[in-house]
């Protein structure tokens, strides 16, 4: 199944072709901050199932372990469009406002709880991490802002 992502002009899109691997919640600082909302909500695709259509502009900041992390966005109206990071080079996030699409599949990961807004009720059967998936030591490590 297809699916089209726009920014809120309409000049950037991504098409995924297929469903997503996965859909997530991220609660951190950084992304409350980078969407303006409680927390991101990203549609993870390989990128060999993505297809991105438009001018953006990047957004580039440090992610857990010592990674980069790369935000695209519309250069004529800000949406934040997509994502992708040293995580996983294979793999890009969506995010999943950008389908407006209210039968879009819900989360099954919830990360950074630990600055989750107490008020946000989740689905049943999502699975949840305080910080984010990383190894316990470099979460012990990890900066308190995310």
């Amino acid at each position: 199944m297809d699916r089209i992502a726009q920014c809120h002009c309409g000049s950037l899109r991504a098409k995924t072709s297929g469903d997503p691997l996965t859909v997530t919640l991220c609660h951190c600082r950084d992304c409350q901050r980078r969407t303006g909302a409680v927390a991101s909500s990203g549609a993870i695709s390989a990128k060999a199932e993505v297809t991105v259509e438009g001018e953006w502009k990047v957004f580039e900041r440090d992610a857990a372990e010592g990674r980069r992390v790369r935000f695209h966005f519309c250069p004529n109206c800000g949406t934040s469009l997509y994502w992708e990071g040293d995580f996983n080079a294979d793999l890009c996030g969506i995010a999943v406002g950008a389908f407006a699409d209210p039968t879009f599949p819900p989360p099954l990961l919830s990360v950074y709880e630990q600055s989750r807004h107490e008020w946000v009720q989740l689905p049943d059967g999502v699975k949840r991490a305080q910080r984010g998936l990383v190894s316990s030591a470099a979460a012990d490590n990890e900066p308190g802002d995310r």
